[in-house]
């Protein structure tokens, strides 16, 4: 009678040493992406804060509502001109339009007078903009906005920068670095509220999370 042959207790001890090395391994280089993907969008929201910044130090005046961005900038590379419209709301110190807005106010004009100063990179004629609008690591829009009115229920401050498609478990990391990990309270607000265009919305409490939907996270400075 032929003798069968198989594993030792030793061998079967190496392969399953083997198997949890690579699960860990693998385990480990997700922690890594997750944790650039964070890093990623926190720097979305430290850096828009500092070119803003850069840009009123340098002219004395707000992207997108500056009265005189024919004048500090190109035209040329805005396309015709750099000014937002309507004409009447220009230079008050408040930059109007949704957060998300692709029609020519100022919102939307913040970032083409950041990247044409050369605060931030990016595309800065108009048509380009609006076919490709600023977004996130995650691929969903990013902006801001001014007003009285805030984009979440209980955000104060005097600019709402929002990012939206950004998924629960990246929320709430975001929350404990840039805040107070209060996903309702605080300088940085997120909610699932949001739709297209840009509406008052209620944030989003913490009993309420799930790690796999996405989200809009804003932050008032």
């Amino acid at each position: 009678m032929k003798k069968q042959s198989g594993f030792t207790l030793i061998e079967l001890a190496i392969v399953l040493v083997i198997i949890g090395l690579l699960l860990g391994g693998v385990l480990k280089g997700q922690e890594l992406i997750n944790s650039a993907k964070v890093k990623n969008l926190a720097s979305d929201f430290r850096n828009t804060q500092v070119a803003l910044y850069g840009y009123q130090d340098r002219f004395k005046a707000i992207p997108g509502d500056d009265k005189q961005a024919n004048a500090h900038l190109d035209p040329a590379k805005c396309g015709t001109t750099c000014l937002a419209t309507p004409a009447s709301t220009l230079g008050n110190g408040v930059i109007d339009g949704e957060w998300n807005d692709l029609t020519d106010k100022e919102s939307f004009r913040f970032w083409q007078h950041l990247r044409v100063a050369g605060f931030l990179p990016g595309a800065t004629l108009t048509t380009d903009i609006q076919a490709d609008p600023p977004k996130n690591t995650e691929g969903g829009r990013i902006g801001i906005t001014g007003g009285a009115t805030p984009v979440i229920t209980g955000l104060k401050g005097t600019y709402n920068f929002c990012s939206a498609g950004i998924i629960g478990k990246f929320a709430k990391q975001l929350d404990s670095t840039l805040d107070d990990g209060h996903t309702d309270k605080g300088n940085l607000m997120v909610t699932a509220g949001i739709a297209a265009t840009g509406n008052t919305a209620l944030a989003e409490t913490d009993p309420s999370w799930n790690d796999a939907t996405a989200y809009t996270v804003c932050m008032a400075f």
